[in-house]
């Protein structure tokens, strides 16, 4: 009877050891993909310039007595446009200490610096795409001019666009979100009496949990896109987004209010407090951890949707202007590039970057809860 029992355990604990390994074997194999394809991706560069490639024409001033009036070490190298067709171009290595090209003024008059990786197309109207480094050297140590006018191409694919609409639509969301999902568990906490309504409400919240976020897209496209005349904007996806996280914020905030102890509410009201001041004095304060989880869990929400905002805030790989104007977040990108362009180096790069912050938000939920628990 006793081996019996020991093989039976034996072959649950074996159960539970391969599905252990199983879930870790996968988390490793996902991570260990994206990283091995994207990391070698991302650098300064890739962070902080713009995704399209942009020309222009720039003056630029050249140094006094020096044996490289521009300060400029060029590089041959080759760039795929569409089509596949590959060609040779002239960009920028690096920048000496003595060049003026970050003081660089573009045709109307705005300040365009130059930097690394720069495509160099003209040169005083002379093209020099196709010419090697030497040639090129040649007829910039030539020049009798103090200035010299290049036309000039900016590679792009960076995604400083998409962090930047991402951080604004983190803020917007949360801006419409947060209020109503905070005041809602309030009414559900401290006012709302046990009964066939308060059941309904929190049913229709879980529902709500429940739902695929594409049907969320449809809605906010039809009711913010259409109807309202939003159109693909920054505010039409905020707006969709928002009703996404409302459950969310909802229960998180309702389970930290009801943590707190009756005796404090007690306490308050013995003190002659009213109803509003022990809520807001004495209630919230206390849930605050709870609430800035919420909060944070919203945020990583935000961050790694792409139906809904596919639908409502578009495709667009710039900043918006304004709210009306239509803007993509890193993880709508991250889809595009993979699914339109077949680029899954730009996309995992992309995706490496959505898990660094996912993993930072995490360990910050984690870092705050025991933070709070332990005061």
């Amino acid at each position: 009877m006793k081996k019996k029992i020991n093989i039976k355990e034996s072959f649950i604990y074996g159960l539970i050891g391969i599905a252990t390994l199983f879930t870790i074997g996968i988390l490793v194999f996902i991570l260990g993909f994206i990283f091995s394809k994207g990391l070698p991706h991302v650098d300064l560069y890739f962070l902080t310039s713009q995704f399209d490639s942009t020309s222009a024409y720039v003056d630029v001033k050249l140094s006094e007595g020096s044996q490289n009036p521009l300060g400029l070490i060029l590089e041959e190298t080759t760039i795929k446009e569409k089509g596949s067709k590959e060609k040779k171009v002239i960009v920028i290595k690096e920048i000496e200490d003595t060049s003026l090209v970050e003081d660089a003024i573009n045709n109307k008059g705005q300040s365009l610096p130059l930097g690394e990786k720069d495509i160099i197309n003209r040169v005083n109207g002379v093209n020099v795409e196709g010419k090697s480094v030497e040639d090129v050297n040649q007829i910039l140590n030539n020049l009798s001019t103090d200035t010299v006018t290049m036309r000039i191409t900016k590679p792009g694919g960076g995604i400083f666009p998409m962090i930047m609409t991402t951080l604004m639509m983190i803020g917007l969301s949360l801006l419409f979100s947060v209020p109503i999902g905070v005041f809602a568990a309030i009414y559900l906490v401290e006012y709302a009496k046990p009964g066939k309504f308060v059941n309904l409400v929190r049913f229709a919240t879980e529902s709500l949990a429940g739902i695929p976020s594409i049907i969320y897209g449809l809605f906010g496209m039809i009711l913010f896109v259409m109807t309202l005349n939003l159109g693909y904007s920054l505010l039409a996806g905020a707006l969709t987004l928002s009703i996404i996280l409302l459950p969310v914020i909802i229960r998180q905030t309702e389970e930290s209010l009801k943590a707190v102890p009756d005796s404090y509410r007690e306490a308050s009201f013995g003190l002659g407090a009213n109803k509003i001041y022990t809520i807001t004095r004495v209630v919230l304060p206390t849930a605050v951890p709870g609430i800035v989880v919420a909060i944070i869990l919203s945020i990583g929400r935000i961050i790694g949707e792409s139906a809904a905002l596919l639908l409502t805030a578009g495709t667009a790989a710039k900043i918006p202007g304004s709210l009306l104007e239509s803007g993509s977040t890193l993880t709508v990108k991250a889809y595009t590039v993979a699914k339109e362009e077949a680029n899954i180096e730009l996309a995992s790069a992309i995706g490496s970057v959505i898990i660094i912050i996912i993993i930072i938000l995490n360990a910050l939920s984690k870092f705050i809860s025991k933070k709070f628990s332990k005061i």
